[in-house]
């Protein structure tokens, strides 16, 4: 597993894309953050895409935490769904 700080460094378009590609653009924006808000993105009527290419530079502006796994991805808090991850690569049922 790798860990990216969005604090230190923005993620990849690869990455992104790989989320999107799942996801679709509209799931990974945090249409509620603060830095939405402060952009002025609520108004404006930006296609998903635009913004997520703007997140690119604004990392500020997803939904967090993106989580990869080989090729399993999540978008936020899923827990169980890494805990199964991991009991999978373990060799368990799940």
């Amino acid at each position: 597993m790798h860990f990216v700080d969005l604090d230190e460094r923005s993620a990849s378009k690869g990455e992104l894309r790989r989320f999107q590609e799942k996801f679709g653009a509209a799931a990974l924006i945090d249409r509620e953050s603060r830095r939405f808000r402060d952009l002025g993105l609520h108004g404006r009527g930006d296609s998903p895409e635009r913004v997520l290419e703007r997140a690119l530079t604004e990392p500020r502006l997803l939904k967090t935490p993106l989580v990869r796994n080989r090729n399993r991805l999540t978008i936020g808090h899923a827990p169980d769904e890494w805990a199964a991850w991991v009991e999978s690569e373990r060799g368990g049922s799940g």
